[in-house]
């Protein structure tokens, strides 16, 4: 019978101390050439700045290595980072020829795991780096959205609103990763259905440094019109909603009692959204609905 996998939601110290790990029947630590050492080509962290890696560096001379990094053996005499790649960049900066390493025996799906979680607990990933791992692993596991929450400890809504950032157009996603926009502009750039009109609001926040709270206040007047002009430059991008979308605007607004908004963008595609606040008011709409039925 199969061994049900455990989470690996323990943390760092599972992976890391003697537990778990093949280090050939000993705790002691090994000492590695870096030379035979390499980057696991499917690290979810691409971006390593220079800065924080020269100060590692410094840290290193003086102190050394004080936690190991964690590798698996590929072939004789030949190691791949699970865990660590950072430290090992900046060892060999610092100019060592050895690094101390944990030896461990994993599955690939479980090497990527580790690397991800390490990451993600010491927040060094960019909210896109997060997301295509997370998209990665789905891929290569076959696992669900739950089942993935549950494997690395996180709320299955956190992973759901990390994958999100992948549907918007590749601009914004690059300015994701190198950190010229937060998450909550990204989650707020998620709300409006037109690319063209995400792309527009996403040059201005990185000209003009808009806050959060202004540009959910745009996102939701787009919401309501269908379209945004750029104040600076007075084009209009977006497409208006036709008269025949205006009267069924206000026709369900009317009929659930509520502000219904009703959005259509360049590709012909759309949403109609029906706000509630209170759980009286969900329960009249929902109510509603079923009458339709």
């Amino acid at each position: 019978m199969a061994t049900k996998r455990k989470p690996i939601g323990r943390g760092l110290e599972a992976l890391l101390t003697s537990d778990g790990l093949n280090t050939g029947g000993s705790s002691s630590l090994n000492e590695i050439e870096l030379d035979r050492i390499q980057p696991n080509p499917n690290q979810p962290r691409t971006v390593f700045e220079e800065e924080t890696l020269e100060e590692l560096a410094v840290s290193i001379r003086n102190f050394g290595v004080i936690q190991p990094i964690t590798l698996q053996e590929t072939d004789k005499d030949k190691y791949m980072i699970i865990c660590g790649e950072r430290r090992f960049r900046a060892a060999k900066i610092a100019g060592l020829e050895r690094i101390p390493a944990y030896i461990k025996t994993a599955a690939d799906e479980n090497i990527m795991e580790m690397a991800l979680l390490e990451n993600i607990q010491r927040e060094d990933l960019s909210a896109i780096e997060t997301a295509l791992a997370y998209q990665k692993l789905i891929d290569d596991s076959g696992q669900t959205q739950e089942q993935l929450s549950e494997r690395v400890g996180k709320k299955r809504t956190t992973i759901s609103n990390y994958l999100r950032l992948l549907k918007l157009p590749a601009e914004i996603q690059v300015c994701i990763k190198n950190r010229m926009i937060d998450m909550g502009h990204a989650r707020a750039l998620l709300s409006i259905d037109d690319p063209e009109i995400q792309l527009a609001l996403n040059d201005r926040i990185l000209k003009e440094g808009l806050s959060v709270r202004t540009v959910e206040e745009i996102a939701r007047q787009v919401n309501q019109t269908g379209t945004y002009t750029d104040q600076k430059t007075n084009k209009t991008h977006g497409k208006k909603l036709p008269e025949e979308f205006k009267i069924l605007k206000e026709h369900l607004s009317e009929f659930f009692d509520t502000k219904v908004q009703l959005s259509y963008n360049t590709d012909g595609k759309g949403k109609i959204t029906i706000p509630f606040d209170s759980d009286e008011k969900l329960a009249s709409i929902m109510s509603l609905l079923d009458r339709m039925k």
